[in-house]
């Protein structure tokens, strides 16, 4: 029995390190080619004063059915992994934590709209969505942490794919994205 029990929790372990590796900024990440890079918007930002890039912000909640349809459906394929974790600093943010953030001499909390049951968001959350709350909701940060896209609601592949592209591009700062569209080459074949 103890054999049995040290074997299951060494298969456990193996396993668990073969799919997270911890890099030198202590930051977990997939194994490569495994799924998105995701970080804290803490990390991202200190990566990015490393090395400039834009961030790519999945703003969630946990009781959010859609945000867990985009995990499994968007954030999970193939071509999408590849393009973010190439051109962007991706990062998870839950829009009802309740932990302090801290950025550019500002701090966010999370605030209680419902103090029976503890409920209520965060303030960076609110903040990034200009306290338009609907989740999932994807934003877009340039090097700079400027703001160049927002976008609520859930995507599929091929519609993330081309807001990836158009942002990641830099198209947004030549090019309307209506006519961006018409041009964009699909590698979901449409």
């Amino acid at each position: 029995m103890k054999f049995y029990t040290i074997a299951v929790i060494t298969v456990l372990f193996v396993a668990l390190t073969a799919f997270i590796t911890i890099n030198a900024e202590g930051i977990n990440k997939p194994q490569e080619g495994v799924g998105i890079n995701w970080m804290t918007f803490e990390q991202a930002v200190k990566l990015n004063a490393k090395k400039p890039k834009k961030m790519i912000i999945d703003v969630y909640t946990d009781w959010c059915g859609w945000c867990k349809v985009m995990d499994k459906q968007t954030f999970s394929d193939p071509i999408i992994i590849e393009y973010v974790n190439a051109n962007y600093y991706a990062v998870k943010l839950n829009a009802e934590m309740t932990d302090k953030l801290t950025f550019q001499g500002a701090d966010y909390e999370f605030v209680v709209t419902n103090p029976a049951n503890n409920k209520g968001y965060h303030a960076f959350a609110a903040k990034l969505l200009d306290g338009k709350l609907s989740y999932p909701s994807t934003v877009v940060l340039d090097e700079q942490y400027g703001r160049i896209g927002l976008v609520p609601g859930f995507l599929r592949p091929e519609q993330f794919d081309q807001m990836l592209k158009y942002y990641g591009g830099n198209h947004n700062k030549t090019t309307p994205y209506e006519e961006f569209t018409k041009n964009y080459k699909s590698p979901y074949g449409q």
